[in-house]
Formats: structure tokens, sequence, C-alpha cells
């Protein structure tokens, strides 16, 4: 299962969040490369079926990413009831949710993830 069982403390998944907000990069030094997080991150004309709207009703999906609607490219790891991390590369925000959620999949996060990005981004 190559999706399942990554276990962290809040600062780990953040640091996580800002490697991938900065497309691998690390103070400087890539670590993973900057093309492979475009690709992952990305849906290409051909696979619209991965498109946000089409793969679920809110997102898009990407290489075990989460993918949000818009031209802006910005993407969410999605974990077990509710824990997430949610990037934005263009403005380097990054947002992680570690409490569970019940019920999961409320709109509450995606609401106040967006006015983060609009005010910080």
């Amino acid at each position: 299962m190559g999706h399942f069982g990554f276990n962290a403390v809040l600062r780990d998944y953040a640091r996580l969040g800002r490697l991938l907000a900065h497309d691998g990069a690390w103070d400087g030094k890539q670590i993973v490369p900057a093309q492979w997080m475009i690709d992952a991150t990305t849906v290409r004309a051909s696979d619209g079926y991965l498109q946000p709207g089409a793969a679920t009703k809110r997102f898009g999906y990407g290489y075990l990413l989460w993918l949000f609607p818009g031209e802006r490219r910005q993407f969410a790891l999605l974990g077990y009831k509710g824990q997430y991390i949610c990037v934005d590369p263009t403005s380097k925000v990054v947002m992680v949710h570690t409490a569970i959620e019940e019920p999961v999949h409320r709109d509450e996060p995606w609401v106040l993830w967006s006015a983060l990005v609009d005010q910080l981004g």
C-alpha cells in the first residue's frame, strides 16, 4: 500500500508541505526533481478524467495528490479522518490539519484554505 501509514507530527507535515511548496527544493538544494513535482500536480489536457470536478466533485487527481480547481496550481495530501496538507506553490503558503474531523469532507477547511491563499498569496 503505497498510500498508507505515513505517521508524523505537525512540524514534520509542515516540513513536507514546505518541500512541496518549493517544488521539491529545500534551502536551495533540489531534493525532488522540479519537473516531477510539476507533473505530479498538473493534469494534462489528455487526462480530462483526472480534472477537478471529474475525478471527484471537488478535487482533481495527480500522483497521489488531490488538485484544487482553478487556474492556480494548488494541491493537497488528504489523509485519514480529515488530516491534510494543503500547498500553494505560487505563494509558498502551506496549511496543515492534524485533528480528526467528523464527518470528513466538510466544506469549512476548503473555505478556510481559499481565504488564506486570497489573503497571503
